[in-house]
């Protein structure tokens, strides 16, 4: 142990070279603190960089809130003037009763968005969206895009928005077209909607008139007439004062003077009766007797018409004074008994028949005539070739005969000139 001891003891080791050392870990620290040098560089360039444009930016809000400050318009050629002038340009009158156009941009239940260019968009009521009664905007056809023209019937007092109406201009023009109607004495038809102790209340062109009892040309109720159309014609229109007073018997009696004998028309069965049926011909009853239906007999109306019906029919009679109308469907008949076997067949051949029926009713009273100028010559009357009953006259050209060629008076009796001498 001892000289191993002493083996180690012996043992020298040369000392360790620091500089050898500090060369070899310099030779490797070198690449990164380069590295490091570069990177901070870049930093440094790029946080100067940032720091010059922050710098330049600053500079400019600076100048241009002095510029604001000290001068505001300098450089501008739209001046504060001119801004106001263009608002005046584009401002409308607001007062109600006011027209302006105006585009929808957005709807629901209650109503629609206007912009008509004002500082705030206007408001269209849905119950002021249309004449009639709707429920929603797009039943009256308004859907944002849609371009027209309001009227301005108020103001929100909540945001000084305006309240449009398209209801008012549709009155208007109802009234201006009822007012052309009356003009024309045109017959239109009504829907009874109610009615009172004096008359029946219809809609007309969507305006509410009022129809007298006394201008009804039935004995109907209201309460029968309710939600039926009636023909009518305008007696008063005042907007002014809101009034619109109707007749139905103005109609009836002009409809009525249209109705002429051997006319054929369309009616529909109201009601069967044992004697007959009553057959709605325009809002005219006529009765369609149960002999008058076919030249064969019939024992059961029933079995041959239905209320609600439909059949044309030939008018035999009009008593306009008592407003009665006698119909027939037998004197339609292409052959007896038709009506009962193929009334199809009747109402094709109805007006064919009808034309034959006031041919014979024409010969007739062409004969009635000539009968009366035989026992009437004094009368001083002839009958024309189309059978019309007229003056007598000469019926002689403007320039009068050429009677060079006319055979002597006496010829006609069969004596010749030389045996007359």
């Amino acid at each position: 142990m001892a000289s191993l001891a002493q083996q180690f003891a012996g043992l020298r080791c040369p000392p360790i070279s620091i500089s050898g050392l500090t060369e070899r870990g310099a030779t490797f620290s070198k690449p990164k603190r380069a590295a490091n040098l570069v990177v901070t560089a870049k930093a440094v360039a790029i946080s100067n960089a940032q720091t010059k444009e922050r710098e330049k930016l600053k500079q400019l809000f600076e100048d241009a809130y002095e510029r604001c400050r000290t001068a505001p318009m300098e450089g501008v050629s739209f001046t504060l003037e001119d801004f106001h002038s263009s608002l005046d340009a584009y401002d409308f009158n607001s007062e109600i009763g006011t027209r302006v156009k105006g585009t929808v941009f957005m709807t629901d239940n209650n109503g629609a968005l206007v912009d008509i260019t004002a500082k705030s968009s206007a408001y269209l009521p849905v119950q002021e969206a249309s004449i009639h009664r709707i429920k929603r905007p797009e039943e009256a056809g308004i859907f944002p895009g849609m371009r027209e023209e309001f009227v301005i019937i108020g103001e929100n007092e909540a945001d000084d928005s305006l309240i449009l109406s398209l209801r008012s201009i549709q009155y208007e023009l109802v009234w201006e077209r009822c007012r052309q109607l009356q003009a024309e004495d045109v017959t239109v038809k009504g829907k009874v909607v109610g009615g009172n102790k004096g008359g029946l209340v219809a809609v007309v062109e969507g305006l509410r008139g009022f129809v007298p009892f006394s201008q009804i040309s039935s004995k109907s109720t209201a309460e029968e007439l309710l939600d039926k159309e009636l023909p009518l014609k305008f007696v008063d229109v005042d907007e002014e004062q809101s009034r619109l007073i109707l007749s139905n018997r103005k109609a009836m009696a002009d409809s009525q003077a249209q109705l002429g004998i051997g006319s054929v028309v369309t009616g529909t069965v109201q009601s069967l009766k044992p004697y007959g049926a009553f057959i709605d011909i325009g809002g005219i009853n006529g009765l369609l007797h149960v002999s008058q239906i076919s030249h064969d007999r019939v024992s059961d109306i029933a079995t041959v018409l239905q209320p609600g019906d439909t059949l044309k029919v030939m008018i035999l009679s009009h008593d306009r004074e008592r407003g009665r109308v006698s119909l027939s469907t037998k004197k339609l008949e292409p052959t007896p008994g038709d009506m009962i076997r193929n009334p199809k067949l009747v109402f094709e051949k109805a007006e064919e028949m009808a034309q034959t029926f006031r041919q014979r009713i024409a010969q007739a009273e062409a004969m009635a005539r000539a009968d009366m100028l035989r026992f009437q010559p004094e009368s001083g009357l002839t009958l024309s070739s189309d059978g019309i009953l007229g003056p007598l006259n000469s019926d002689l050209p403007a320039e009068g005969l050429d009677l060079s060629d006319a055979p002597p008076a006496n010829e006609s009796d069969g004596i010749s000139e030389k045996e007359s001498e």
